[in-house]
């Protein structure tokens, strides 16, 4: 990222406008409640948090972008991008999953999760950098609108190679499942696979050609972009919506036509999710006051929020349990958050606790964020970089 006086406020608004609303995800996880249902108040929960992961990568990109532009050096920012994606990948392999489990069942399960994607990406965004922008952005929209090809490729793989490679493919787009890892080894749980991730980043690079315009053309160019993918989405999912008969006991057609596919993301998915974020970035910049500010201290210290926000939700989980149950319930010691077992009888939140609970979290985050990026604005060591 660049110095603290140079860093474009409407990117950490809207980064920290996506940290918070992905906590409402999180803490659904340990809730019982589960990802979507029939009800206005269930769906929504789950689909403001859709937001989340694209604008997360997305804007990664444009963070690399401005690194590459501060560091002055391709190669370095290349070097940076792979050290960086390593040291994610680790954290979500260690750190992070026992953070989701608050167990040490690495011989059985492990979680690939938003952190290892990002860090894959980041690795593979390192061989791209010494391009130009425009290539690397051409690459990045190609990558999501032709996604769709590396099915019939993983399916032409030969049979005799399906065992040597079908991990491959399942890692890159075609799971979203759990691969074993050899005989007997540790199963994968595959939250988020490269294809189309890598495209976003990418995309997202490129965008930060557009941030560090003079801010009347930057505004014009992000509404222009923002309000045309948000356009393109609403009118091509509504007739698919409403083209065709509904399916017997579908939903209602507002929940069909908002609820597109996230695993893997797909064209619409994404123009969904990164149209409105890109037309939001304008008025971010106007914004004033407490609120702006909180989201800005979260959205300055992003790893460092991810990393800490599901031990503290976690940690909530066991408090609630143990409040309402007298006792915390095993289910919170399982493999959160794609591999728990049924949820127990009686165990589920309201969604108005779910809310709460949320909310406390929220305000305790809030200090250590704050001390952290005051820490990174005044020191220039290497590691705080990283995280």
């Amino acid at each position: 990222m660049t110095d603290r006086p140079n860093r474009i406020q409407s990117l950490d608004i809207v980064r920290g406008a996506v940290m918070v609303l992905m906590a409402i995800d999180h803490v659904r996880v340990y809730s019982g409640q589960p990802p979507g249902g029939p009800t206005a108040g269930i769906f929504f929960t789950r689909w403001i948090t859709h937001f989340c992961a694209p604008a997360f990568v997305f804007l990664a990109g444009t963070g690399a972008f401005l690194h590459g532009r501060k560091l002055g050096d391709m190669r370095a920012l290349s070097r940076y991008l792979v050290t960086r994606g390593a040291v994610l990948v680790l954290l979500e392999l260690t750190v992070i999953r026992v953070s989701w489990t608050f167990n040490f069942d690495f011989a059985h399960y492990l979680v690939a999760g938003v952190i290892w994607m990002l860090g894959w990406c980041m690795i593979l965004l390192a061989l791209l950098v010494r391009f130009t922008p425009r290539t690397i952005g051409v690459f990045g929209l190609v990558v999501i609108a032709l996604q769709q090809l590396l099915y019939p490729l993983a399916q032409a793989t030969p049979a005799s190679l399906q065992g040597a490679v079908g991990w491959f493919w399942q890692f890159l787009y075609t799971n979203g499942g759990g691969v074993q890892l050899g005989a007997g080894g540790p199963e994968i749980a595959i939250l988020y696979v490269l294809v189309p991730w890598i495209g976003v980043m990418a995309a997202g690079y490129a965008f930060g050609a557009i941030m560090v315009r003079e801010r009347a053309e930057r505004d014009r160019l992000c509404l222009r972009i923002g309000l045309s993918a948000t356009a393109v989405y609403a009118v091509v999912a509504t007739i698919i919506v409403l083209g065709g008969p509904a399916p017997e006991h579908a939903p209602r057609a507002l929940f069909r036509i908002l609820g597109q596919q996230k695993y893997p993301p797909s064209q619409l998915f994404l123009l969904m999710t990164l149209g409105p974020t890109i037309a939001l970035l304008p008025l971010a910049d106007r914004a004033r006051g407490w609120f702006g500010g909180v989201l800005t201290t979260f959205g300055r210290v992003p790893m460092f929020y991810y990393l800490l926000h599901i031990p503290v939700i976690h940690a909530a989980a066991l408090v609630v349990s143990f409040v309402r149950e007298g006792s915390v319930n095993p289910w919170l010691f399982a493999n959160h958050p794609l591999r728990p077992p049924p949820v127990p009888d009686g165990y589920m939140w309201s969604l108005p606790l779910l809310y709460l609970v949320f909310a406390i979290v929220i305000a305790a985050l809030y200090l250590p964020c704050r001390w952290y990026g005051d820490l990174k604005a005044r020191r220039k060591d290497a590691w705080l970089s990283y995280v």
